[in-house]
């Protein structure tokens, strides 16, 4: 597992599972001649996005932000359809450092699709589901917990009751931006859906920015490339400008959780790249 230390905060990426969407998809309006430069594809034009959650330890906490694909959770069309070739093994990642679900003390979820929510509940039968986190406050958005609950025609594909209704008692919601220790900052910002949030740190000179899928890979790193996915495209543009302004001013480091390549880049205030944190690749089985 790749670990950072930025600060006082310790991040530990744990193994969430993988997908394998359309390239086209995940790049919008970007051609595949340029995008394809940057990040690798298959012969279906699919390209390889980890699910991994982010652990993060601090001031005697642990927070997670994001929960994995899950395990038991889909249907065999939407294992082929999403190119599921591994599901989530958290339990097995928090064993290795000595944890359990149950010391989460909270998810940081910076929105709810499918890929980033299915890890927050589990399979007991055919038709129930259980919190995995059950000592955890599940933070969101109240635009995010809104449309969680009442998708629309678009969006009802990827807000699975399933994922929702199990966490509710658990769930805590904010506006604007909630502080959920000192320096560490849940901000809304919309975009890839209506309610996303990003994840923020500074503790003196030393920053991270998780900005979900406003930037889901090292390859989206250009302002202008939003997915297909986005529901209000033009919002994550002017969100993903400001964000990056912000973190090269600090040099920040950018966190990733769908990248299959590339953990985490700082980049200096040009938004030249002067350190990365790589991940361990290997071959699925």
């Amino acid at each position: 597992m790749e670990k950072l230390q930025v600060g006082r905060a310790r991040l530990t990426w744990l193994n969430g599972g993988v997908t394998f969407l359309d390239g086209g998809a995940m790049f919008g309006v970007v051609p595949k001649a340029l995008w394809s430069k940057l990040y690798p594809h298959n012969e279906k034009n699919q390209i390889e996005l980890r699910t991994d959650p982010i652990l993060l330890q601090m001031d005697g906490k642990n927070f997670l932000i994001e929960s994995g694909v899950g395990k038991d959770k889909f249907t065999d069309k939407q294992i082929r359809n999403f190119g599921v070739l591994e599901q989530s093994s958290i339990e097995a990642s928090l064993a290795e450092m000595d944890l359990t679900v149950n010391d989460i003390d909270a998810v940081l979820m910076t929105h709810l699709h499918f890929d980033h929510a299915c890890g927050l509940t589990k399979k007991l039968d055919e038709d129930q589901y259980e919190s995995v986190f059950t000592n955890a406050t599940i933070f969101t958005s109240a635009i995010e917990w809104n449309e969680m609950r009442n998708p629309n025609i678009r969006s009802i594909n990827t807000y699975w009751e399933r994922n929702w209704q199990p966490i509710e008692e658990q769930v805590e919601t904010f506006a604007d931006e909630v502080e959920i220790t000192k320096g560490l900052r849940m901000i809304y910002t919309g975009g890839h859906s209506d309610g996303h949030a990003i994840v923020v740190f500074e503790d003196g000179d030393e920053s991270f920015v998780h900005m979900g899928d406003l930037m889901a890979t090292h390859a989206h790193q250009n302002k202008l490339w939003a997915m297909a996915y986005d529901d209000y495209p033009v919002t994550s543009v002017h969100e993903k400008e400001n964000w990056m302004d912000f973190g090269y001013s600090k040099e920040a480091w950018y966190t990733f959780y769908h990248d299959a390549y590339c953990r985490a880049i700082k980049f200096d205030q040009t938004g030249k790249k002067i350190d990365e944190v790589k991940r361990e690749r290997y071959e699925y089985k």
